[in-house]
Formats: structure tokens, C-alpha cells, sequence
């Protein structure tokens, strides 16, 4: 828990950090690619490439494509259908999306965690609900589509590393081969950039190329190591609760650093609904979980 915690520290920053700097002044489109660019730099070193398989690094660059690289480019457009406040809405989802493809993956359907999920969602819809526009079809299904991507990268991973130890195949420590990680969804930005982006709204200050390399290197490249990560150490419920962490972490750090105006009665309800889910899913969910797989191995064997 500790690393998706940290994270979501990191992305509450990132949140504001876009939409003040970068947000109609710099080309989407470059800033995704900056930001795998960067991170890809970090970790390319890392690969210890004699002990690869080609199989794993095309699962991982896959992982990486999805998760980061198709994941970003709906996002961004999606800000030319909604208005912020909407997009930021429509991102609750995403818990729902992991607990349920993280079943199907298991073969498996477990109510608990998908009401814990449900709870989650429902704390963040209260503190970023508001009226919605009348043209917001597009808008919506792109969010969705950036969601489920999202919530596909880390349960593809999580399942990935999970089914390596189960085999006791030759695991190799996650940061010596997370750079393929970074490579497919550099891949896709690329691409991305080069058929889409704007060449004329390049960054024209520091200020924008210091928020750049900030996203490229903390939030980029440190952060989606360390939740992937985090999502390999906790069970689908604790994961899909954190995904929506993120939205009271980031409208506290608006609230105090740029002074926006937010209903503090609404982030307080919302916040104690997520933070209630994951006590939930804690200290109640997960020991049954586990005793329940407990009793079904024993009776197997």
C-alpha cells in the first residue's frame, strides 16, 4: 500500500501541474510523448537484456502501449468534448473496470470487491459531480475507452508478474525489466505525435519545460514503476480503491497550492466514503479472502 499512497502524493501534483502549465499552451500529443520519452531513458538502461525473454518484453511493451500510450492519447482529446470538472468525473469508473477484468482474467467473480469498488467510485462521484453538458457523448466514451486501458495495464501486469512467481520461472527483479514497459508506450506516443500532434505549440518557456520533465521523469517514470509495482502487493480490491484516491489527493493540493474554489463539505463526505471502502476491503474483505482460499486449498489437498 505504501507505493500507491506515494504515488498518488506524486500524481495529486501532476493534476494541477497540467492544467495550469500545459493545458491549450503545449501540444498534448508532445507531452505525452515527452513524458515516455523520459522515463524510457530511465529504465532502458536498467534491462538486463541477456535474460529476457522476446516473450515477456513483447507482454510488457504491450502492457506499456495500452496502459500509457493509448491510455493517454483519449484522455487528452477528450478535453475537446468536456469540460474539465466532467472528464475529472467520468474517471470514477475505473475501479469497477479492474475488479471486474481482473475476475475475468481469475476465471472467478467475487462480489465483495466489486460493492468495495462500487463504494469508491461513489465517494468520488459525490465530491466531483456536476451538471453535465448537453454534447457529451464523445467526450464520455473516450474517457471510458482511457479508463478501461488504464484499468487493463495494470491488471494485465499485475497478472503477468503473478503468474511468473506461481511458476517459479527465473523472476527477475521489476525494475530490470519495466524499461519495455516504457519502450511500447513510447512506441505509441510516437506514433501518436507524429500523425496528430501541433508542431507549432512547442513549450516556449522554462516554466513549461520544467513541468515537462517533472511529468517525463517523477510522475512518468518514477510513478508508473512504483504503482505497478504497488498493484502486484495488493489484492484487486485495495487496487481498485486507490485508483480513486486520486481525486480528493488532487483537489486538496489544488485547494491549498492554487487556491481554487472547492465544496469542502462534499471533499470531506467523498474522502471518508474512499477511505472507508478501503478500511472496508482491508480489514474485512481481504482476511476472508484469504481464509476462504485457505479452506479451499486445504480441501483440495
Amino acid at each position: 500500500m505504501g507505493y500507491l499512497w506515494f504515488v498518488t502524493i506524486l500524481w495529486a501534483f501532476s493534476f494541477s501541474l497540467i492544467g495550469v502549465y500545459l493545458s491549450g499552451q503545449v501540444d498534448s500529443y508532445f507531452a505525452v510523448f515527452s513524458r515516455t520519452f523520459l522515463a524510457s531513458l530511465m529504465f532502458l538502461p536498467l534491462i538486463r537484456w541477456p535474460r529476457v525473454s522476446p516473450g515477456l518484453a513483447l507482454k510488457l511493451m504491450a502492457i506499456g502501449g495500452i496502459q500509457l500510450g493509448l491510455m493517454f492519447i483519449c484522455f487528452y482529446n477528450s478535453f475537446s468534448f468536456l469540460s474539465v470538472p466532467e472528464v475529472v468525473l467520468f474517471t470514477v469508473f475505473t475501479p469497477i473496470y479492474i475488479t471486474l477484468l481482473y475476475d475475468l482474467l481469475k476465471k472467478r467473480f467475487t462480489l465483495w470487491y466489486l460493492v468495495t469498488a462500487i463504494v469508491a467510485v461513489a465517494g468520488a462521484a459525490v465530491i466531483r459531480y456536476n451538471p453535465l453538458s448537453r454534447d457529451f457523448a464523445t467526450g464520455f466514451l473516450l474517457v471510458q475507452a482511457a479508463n478501461i486501458c488504464f484499468a487493463i495495464g495494470q491488471v494485465a501486469y499485475k497478472r503477468l508478474m503473478e503468474k511468473r512467481a506461481e511458476s517459479g520461472m527465473d523472476v527477475l527483479p521489476q525494475h530490470s525489466v519495466f524499461g519495455f514497459f516504457y519502450l511500447g508506450a513510447l512506441i505509441v506516443s510516437v506514433a501518436g505525435w507524429l500523425i496528430w500532434g501541433d508542431f507549432s505549440m512547442m513549450p516556449a518557456t522554462y516554466v513549461q519545460w520544467g513541468v515537462l520533465l517533472w511529468l517525463g521523469v517523477a510522475a512518468s517514470g518514477i510513478g508508473y514503476f512504483l504503482w505497478n509495482k504497488g498493484a502486484t502487493m495488493v489484492n484487486q480490491g485495495a487496487l481498485a480503491i486507490m485508483n480513486n484516491a486520486l481525486v480528493p489527493a488532487a483537489l486538496v493540493v489544488n485547494l491549498v497550492i492554487w487556491n481554487r474554489d472547492e465544496e469542502l463539505l462534499r471533499l470531506l463526505i467523498g474522502g471518508c466514503l474512499i477511505l472507508f471502502a478501503l478500511w472496508f476491503n482491508q480489514s474485512w474483505v481481504k482476511p476472508r479472502m484469504e481464509q476462504r482460499r485457505a479452506d479451499l486449498f486445504q480441501e483440495a489437498a
